[in-house]
């Protein structure tokens, strides 16, 4: 089987500079993204912001942060499944496309489509072919609140450990330590930012927020990120008050920290904001326009054989002759059945079948459990 992407590595795509997208013929030019297994330099040329969502006057040149590196394969650590998905990731040109447009635009944009289809993968693919540093996930449930996104204060923690002070301070054999006001410890220590609220720091280049799963929020909650959206920042209370110039927090990237002017969360680059929804509710209007709607459709055969080459390349895996089968039966299953299929399955289903295709009894066994499908009781 030719490789699909070119190159001399199963399912590779052209790197930047140059080629074609499988079926579709050249690159485009304006492609920062451009779904490569290989990251480089591409967000250099991103271009300005348009003027209406322009926030980059907003910080100081000296409060502008470098995102933090992607964690890179080496000694002692091996690679995840999420970086093997993000490597392997397939996307189709108008996907390609869409995903540029609401980086040019800074706006964000909302994927939907069927569960496992590669909706959260999307986001790893882009923040690992860029450079953008680790995603910053928020994944959202029916009691999520802006403030679960924005920050989390430890208001008992820290009070807990006023007392253990003024405790420690009267049991000083030292009269005037005893006597002396205990001074509560820095609020930093206690405080900090979620999700939404590290991915609007001031960063150099976007960085990319998954929030995963909105169509099981709140009916507010839509509109609740509106206000944020647009205006790229936010103020925490707690801090505002203390009426200190600065103060440090930390942020939800590991091992994070940075300072914040009188409790001021403002972005420099507006993130790129990947919202998915399996469509299990509608949105308002006013949501709707803000976003750049991108939907996921299941995949065609060519897309399948992509992805199956790029995860179990021909020297891992069945013959060429099974992997078709299993694709056969897998697009089969969802035209003829209406069977809702991930393709994680297909992908399982081609693993096991290197074992016991052979066998009458195995092929069954992967038709009826390693392909059952989603919507099936």
């Amino acid at each position: 089987m030719a490789n699909p992407g070119g190159g001399d590595r199963p399912g590779r795509r052209t790197p930047p500079g140059g080629g074609e997208v499988p079926g579709t013929g050249p690159v485009p030019d304006w492609w920062l993204y451009r779904c490569t297994p290989e990251p480089h330099d591409g967000i250099d040329r991103l271009p300005p912001a348009p003027p209406w969502r322009s926030f980059s006057s907003v910080a100081a040149p000296v409060e502008i942060l470098d995102p933090p590196p992607m964690a890179e394969e080496g000694y002692g650590r091996r690679r995840s499944g999420r970086d093997l998905r993000a490597i392997t990731y397939q996307a189709d040109p108008e996907e390609i496309h869409l995903v540029n447009m609401a980086l040019m635009l800074r706006r964000p944009l909302l994927v939907t489509g069927r569960p496992g289809v590669g909706k959260s993968t999307l986001a790893h693919s882009i923040a690992r072919e860029l450079r953008l540093g680790p995603v910053l996930r928020w994944p959202v449930t029916s009691r999520s609140t802006m403030q679960d996104g924005q920050y989390h204060y430890d208001a008992i923690g820290r009070l807990q450990d006023v007392g253990l002070r003024e405790r420690v301070a009267k049991k000083s054999a030292y009269a005037a330590e005893a006597s002396a006001p205990v001074e509560a410890p820095d609020i930093g220590r206690y405080l900090r930012l979620g999700p939404l609220g590290t991915a609007l720091l001031p960063w150099r280049t976007p960085r990319v927020l998954l929030i995963d799963e909105i169509d099981k929020s709140d009916v507010d909650f839509p509109n609740d990120l509106l206000h944020v959206f647009e205006e790229g920042e936010f103020t925490i209370p707690e801090l505002f008050r203390l009426g200190r110039p600065t103060a440090h927090v930390m942020t939800a990237d590991d091992d994070g920290s940075v300072q914040l002017r009188r409790g001021q969360v403002r972005c420099h680059e507006f993130p790129l904001v990947i919202m998915t929804s399996n469509e299990e509710r509608e949105f308002p209007p006013a949501f709707l326009r803000r976003c750049i709607r991108l939907e996921i459709r299941q995949p065609d055969r060519g897309k399948l054989a992509r992805l199956v080459a790029a995860h179990l390349p021909s020297y891992d895996g069945p013959s060429q002759a099974v992997r078709e089968q299993l694709i056969t039966e897998f697009l089969r299953k969802q035209d003829d059945e209406g069977a809702e299929l991930a393709n994680d399955q297909l992908l399982n289903a081609v693993r096991v079948a290197q074992r016991i295709w052979h066998d009458p009894e195995g092929r069954e066994l992967i038709r009826d459990h390693l392909m059952r499908p989603l919507n099936e009781g």
